[in-house]
This record gives structure tokens, sequence and C-alpha cells, in this order.
């Protein structure tokens, strides 16, 4: 008789993993380390995952390296309404499938994005808790692709520092996931640092000069700055309105290129974006070539790393870079060479202008954008 009531209990234990998949089950068979949007979608086609459970996994990411362990200091405010909104997302999905090619992707947002689940402070004690009366132009897009906001992150103040992640509205500075004794640089930083520490699946930033670009390469990620009027500027606090663009910073090329495909377009609120009406392609996705560097012509500027200012371990990367594209088909260019009329760099058209043109005044930000 005992025998009996064990291998009922031990069926009905086995009829319940074989049906629909829990939340338990789900954290088993799926971890969020490194995962791309394909991925998530993947998962839940083949109904291995919830919404609900890859919006906890994440919170419980945050959770335990935000604000304790590495201490990573990226989130200054999590949507109170995440699990809410993956619940709805998750009714959605099992009535009429995805809700859009976003379906259920987790957003790291830079906070000086307007969202009206979460404060945008623009990184600075000033504006503690104010709340937008809509969303950004970029963030009503994302969530009409079935996107969800899930944190803010950390900025420098105002934008105003290309090479750090401190404000007055979070103490202390954001650290980098990879040497936490390193910056992100800025100052979409706080953005970097939690989609390198997966956080979230993907992240939005803001550059003037070098804040996509610069916390991109801090942090082994993808980040996208367009060209101005293919993204809309509506909701974003401004550093520079003439210079400022809104993109995805993603740690794959294709994951940066989804979100990309999502928020370009033209937006009545921002007249710069009018340029961009039938120019734009029906999806950057269609250049994801394989073997798309074949035959790219890439220049080097080699003033902008010379060994007598370049850290050896930056250098011997950079030369493996060159290496691994020319491999993959690439032309390479190397060295650029500037007209024989000047020896120096061509002058910087911001703010961050210096007050000489000789390669020795660039600073850690890059090259100057045309």
């Amino acid at each position: 008789m005992m025998r009996a009531l064990v291998l009922i209990r031990l069926a009905l234990v086995a009829a319940v993993l074989v049906m629909a998949p829990t939340q338990a089950r789900a954290f088993d068979l799926f971890r969020s380390e490194e995962i791309t949007i394909a991925d998530i979608q993947a998962a839940f086609k083949a109904r291995t995952l919830t919404c609900r459970a890859l919006v906890q996994m994440y919170l419980d990411r945050i959770e335990a390296y935000d604000k304790k362990g590495p201490r990573l200091n990226a989130i200054v405010a999590i949507n109170p309404d995440a699990l809410k909104t993956a619940d709805e997302l998750d009714a959605k999905y099992a009535r009429s499938g995805p809700t859009g090619p976003l379906h259920c992707v987790p957003i790291i947002v830079k906070d000086n994005y307007d969202t009206i689940d979460m404060p945008t402070s623009a990184g600075s004690l000033s504006l503690k808790g104010s709340m937008a009366p809509r969303d950004a132009f970029q963030i009503k897009k994302l969530r009409e692709a079935g996107a969800i906001m899930l944190v803010k992150t950390n900025m420098a103040e105002f934008a105003f520092d290309p090479f750090e992640t401190v404000g007055s509205l979070l103490p202390g500075y954001t650290r980098n996931p990879y040497a936490l004794e390193r910056v992100t640089a800025g100052s979409s930083g706080g953005t970097a640092a939690a989609v390198a520490a997966n956080f979230g699946a993907v992240g939005l930033g803001i550059d003037t000069g070098n804040s996509i670009r610069g916390p991109s390469a801090h942090t082994s990620l993808v980040g996208i700055r367009s060209t101005m009027g293919l993204t809309s500027r509506d909701g974003i606090v401004p550093l520079f309105l003439d210079k400022d663009i809104g993109g995805p910073m993603a740690r794959t090329v294709a994951d940066a290129v989804a979100i990309f495909d999502v928020i370009a377009g033209y937006d009545s609120a921002d007249p710069v974006t009018a340029a961009s009406q039938g120019k734009r392609p029906d999806s950057y996705t269609k250049s994801l070539v394989k073997d798309g560097l074949r035959g790219t012509r890439l220049g080097v500027v080699r003033q902008l790393f010379t060994p007598q200012n370049t850290d050896p371990d930056v250098m011997r990367r950079m030369e493996q870079a060159l290496g691994d594209l020319q491999r993959e088909g690439a032309q390479i260019v190397d060295p650029i060479r500037w007209p024989r009329s000047t020896t120096s760099l061509p002058p910087r058209s911001s703010a961050f202008a210096s007050s000489s043109t000789s390669t020795t005044t660039w600073r850690a930000w890059g090259p100057p954008h045309p």
C-alpha cells in the first residue's frame, strides 16, 4: 500500500513538470546571463519561459549585485509595475501570441528619458522624484513593440561628463563590471554597466560627443550613435540639443539593431526627424550580413593611439582587432595619412573643443565627431 502511494505521488509530480512551465521550472531551464532578444523570443515560443520569470531573474540580479556584492551602483529606480506588466504580457501571449517584435524584452533606460512609470531626474538631486506627464517618443515606440521599461540608470549629472558616471542624485560612482576599480566613462555609464552586468536585456543611452560610444567601449558593448534626425529627441533631457542623439546599447550587434529598428523614425514632435522620411530602410536587420565586412575599406587613425600615450594592453587589443577585421575580409588602410599641409586633426565642432588642434590635445573621449 505504501509503495503504491509513493508511486502515485511520483506520477503526480512528473505530470506537473510535464505540463505548462511554472516559474520555478523556467528558472531551472533558462539563465539570464548574456541572453539575446532572439534567445528570449525562442524561449517564449518553446514555452520554457514566462515574462514574469524573466523579469524576476533580472530583478534578482539587480538585488544581488547593484547595491550588494560588487556594488555596481548603476540603478536609480526600478519600475514598480514591472511584474504586473509582465503578467499582462503573459496573458496576452497565451491568448494571441507576442504583442510585438520586442515582446517582454526588459529595457534599461538612462535617467534622462521621460517615463510615465519612473521618475526622470537626469542624475540630479534637484529633479529627484520628478514624474513626466508622458513617455519620450523612443520609450513609447518600445512599449508599443512589447518591451518593458525595467529600470532607470545612473548618469553623469545632466550628462555633463564624458569620463565617469557620477551625479548628485545617487551617492558614489557607477563601477565597471569588468574591473571594479575602473570607470564606465560617461555619461551613459549607468546603462552600460547595467547591460554588461545583465540587469536587463538591452539599454538606451544618449550621446552628445561620446556618451554612448565611450561607455560601450569601456564595457564591451555595441552602441549606436546614429545620424542626427533618424531618432527623435522628444522627451529626453538635453545637454546640447543640436548634438544629442539617443540610441541603443547592447551586448550584440543584432540586439542593438533590433532596438534601433523600433526607435528610428519620424516624430512630429521633433522637426529634425522630418529629414529622414523616405530615406531609412524598411528594416536595418537586412544589414546583418554574415560576411558583411568582406570588401569593406577601413582606415586606421594611428594618431589616436600612439605607443607613447596608450596603455600597452590597449595597443595589443587594437592590433588584435585590426587582425580580426582583416581576417573577416576587410581591407585595412593603415595608417590613414592626413594632408601634408597639417599634422593636426580636424577641429572639433562641439562644446568639448580644445584650444589647440594638435594631436596631443585630444582628450580621452576619442576623435572629433564631424
